[in-house]
């Protein structure tokens, strides 16, 4: 169900989602929706949760990878990026945060699922930085900065308003850059 929803409100958005058309496309009924979920922000953040646990898991296996911090930050980046425009589940992203300032609860929400993204994000700079894989720096500074860029990197590939015309693998290019300036390598004789 959740996966269904994810889909309709990534091809028609949410303000135009209906719980009747979603209903049909489930083969059930707007009131058996509602009851599960008691509102469409509600239905945005179920459907959210359930495509980050997915990544969640993605991102436990990445960082837990036998490789390099540098090539784990790769890894990393590509993960976090979309997969091109109107990817699903950044469009769920997208509309979530069209909602949080006049809802607590998602603004809650939200706050959880970006905190896991930070975490492991700090965990593996710290590492690379342990390790002398990276220059020595504030890595929570550095991943906040790193996320609120690749954030605004991934809206614009998803929305397809770029001016650049960046699709997924350009916006790649240029997170790797951003991560080059704010977390920069050692060479191996550092």
């Amino acid at each position: 169900m959740l996966e269904e929803a994810m889909t309709a409100i990534a091809e028609d958005g949410l303000a135009s989602l209906t719980m009747s058309a979603l209903a049909e496309r489930l083969g059930t009924s707007g009131g058996h929706i509602l009851y599960y979920f008691g509102s469409k922000d509600l239905l945005l953040l179920a459907a959210l949760r359930w495509s980050e646990e997915a990544l969640t898991e993605e991102r436990r296996q990445l960082l837990a990878r036998r490789t390099t911090a540098p090539r784990r930050l790769d890894l990393f980046l590509r993960l976090y990026l979309p997969r091109g425009p109107r990817d699903p589940r950044w469009t769920l992203w997208i509309e979530l945060w069209a909602r949080i300032p006049s809802n607590e609860e998602l603004r809650t929400a939200q706050a959880e699922l970006d905190r896991g993204w930070q975490e492991d994000l700090e965990a593996l700079l710290a590492q690379g930085v342990d390790r002398k894989h990276f220059a020595p720096t504030d890595v929570t500074a550095r991943a906040s900065e790193l996320l609120a860029l690749l954030d605004g990197l991934s809206t614009r590939v998803v929305l397809g308003e770029d001016p650049l015309g960046r699709d997924t693998r350009s916006a790649l290019d240029a997170a790797r850059a951003a991560a080059e300036l704010l977390v920069p390598r050692l060479s191996p004789a550092s």
